[in-house]
């Protein structure tokens, strides 16, 4: 093979790694979209929301990079979507970082929640989970 031709590849080569690096979180930030709480993660911001849905209950905790962020005067709905089902309720400050609501509420694949949370201070985050 031409020595030319190899140094070139080699270039090319190097060239792209960054950029398949940086193409991995189209965010261009190091932060995972992992569940903390056992839940779905949606992101809205630099924020990330963590829908915890259970039949009795919905629960949205709220983090930035891993660490919570305070649900002190935050507010919220979420509306679950179950085929032509449609159950609406309200989501109140239910500790450090989480919005919770009490209710009957759809589970299983096909189910979609979507939320809007307004946190003190911050724009209204409007979110949406597919629940499997």
């Amino acid at each position: 093979m031409n020595r030319k031709l190899i140094i070139t590849a080699a270039i090319v080569l190097a060239s792209s790694l960054p950029v398949a690096s940086f193409s991995a979180d189209k965010h261009g930030h190091d932060h995972g979209h992992q569940p903390l709480y056992g839940g779905i993660v949606a992101e809205a911001g630099d924020l990330n929301y963590e829908l915890v849905a259970k039949p009795d209950s919905l629960t949205i905790y709220v983090t930035d990079h891993g660490k919570p962020v305070a649900a002190t005067g935050a507010r919220g709905t979420a509306t679950v979507h179950s085929g032509n089902e449609k159950t609406t309720a309200v989501l109140e400050p239910a500790g450090e970082n989480k919005l919770s609501a009490k209710g009957s509420f759809k589970q299983g694949v096909g189910v979609r929640v979507a939320a809007t949370v307004a946190l003190a201070g911050k724009p209204e985050a409007k979110l949406n989970f597919r629940l499997k």
